[in-house]
């Protein structure tokens, strides 16, 4: 479907031609609601195909850094829990 196209016109004129019930409008308006967040993923999509490689693997390993910093120092939490949790068995 092309961006131009507007998928709401053919559902007015649906929804004008006949009567539908409240079930065949909510389902109508929620075809209308997916179809336009299509476009917009559509664009986001265009967007990102736009954008340099190197601009995208440089925020990709910035986000690995720290996706490593958190899981070091959850683990580092985990560790120091279960640490104390044996000494406090140990005291008992």
């Amino acid at each position: 479907m092309s961006s131009s196209t507007t998928p709401s016109a053919p559902l007015a004129a649906i929804a004008a031609a006949e009567d539908l019930t409240p079930l065949e409008q909510e389902v109508l308006d929620e075809y209308e609601r997916l179809a336009d967040n299509m476009r917009k993923l559509a664009g986001v999509l265009d967007g990102m195909a736009d954008r340099p490689t190197t601009e995208i693997l440089d925020g990709l390993r910035e986000l690995e850094r720290k996706t490593s910093l958190v899981f070091t120092l959850l683990k580092a939490s985990v560790y120091s829990i279960v640490l104390q949790q044996e000494i406090d068995w140990g005291n008992r």
